[in-house]
């Protein structure tokens, strides 16, 4: 019995086979038959697309990240490193 090997199915091709799903025209099966593809993946793709959608139109204002401050950044940098040329070989028996 030979091994089937994995195949990797393109953005593109997950999108066209997630949308024929979210239409609703055929079923489950009819499409997993058309596509070549297991049903169980189908439903896959098809949440992922459900999930995503959102992010299509816009990012949430609410997720946005905060801004980086990079003076307190390098300020904290420079603290560590003068730490570190003060203590430069830390031993058990000697304590900086």
């Amino acid at each position: 019995m030979t091994k089937k090997s994995r195949r990797t199915h393109s953005p593109a091709f997950k999108a066209k086979v997630a949308l024929a799903a979210v239409k609703g025209d055929k079923t489950l099966a009819e499409l997993a038959q058309l596509f070549d593809v297991h049903p169980n993946q189908i439903t896959i793709w098809k949440n992922q697309l459900l999930e995503g959608a959102a992010g299509v139109f816009g990012h949430d204002k609410t997720s946005a990240e905060t801004p980086v401050d990079l003076k307190a950044l390098h300020a904290k940098i420079g603290e560590l490193a003068l730490e570190n040329d003060f203590c430069p070989a830390r031993s058990p028996r000697r304590a900086c």
